[in-house]
């Protein structure tokens, strides 16, 4: 499979990026879960779960899918907090997005916990 055979979608109001592998007639291989915090700079996104479907494991989907879910979240302005340990450790290897990192916040925490309940 290639880049080219997925899409990803964000959901607003599910609250999560979606994966979707268009030659399965766009079944969901993967998702980023996500909670706003607004901030009195900006959006802050916090970025707390990437999963794959079992299915798609071993593709190097998730890097694609958080790639993804990255340029868009700041395409938009808004600031990263990688809650997920995943995100976390991708964005250390991509320094050029740096600059939109903001470190997660016990209130971070709480809104991820709401987000949850």
């Amino acid at each position: 499979m290639t880049e080219q055979t997925f899409d990803v979608v964000d959901r607003p109001t599910e609250s999560r990026y979606v994966l979707l592998d268009r030659s399965a007639a766009d079944r969901e291989a993967g998702e980023e879960s996500y909670v706003d915090v607004d901030a009195a700079a900006a959006v802050q996104r916090v970025l707390f779960h990437t999963g794959i479907d079992d299915a798609y494991g071993g593709r190097g989907l998730a890097s694609l899918l958080v790639q993804h879910v990255v340029d868009d979240v700041v395409a938009r302005g808004y600031a990263l907090v990688p809650v997920c340990p995943y995100v976390a450790k991708w964005l250390t290897r991509h320094p050029e997005y740096d600059a939109h990192i903001v470190a997660p916040t016990p209130a971070h925490l709480r809104a991820v916990s709401a987000r949850r309940a």
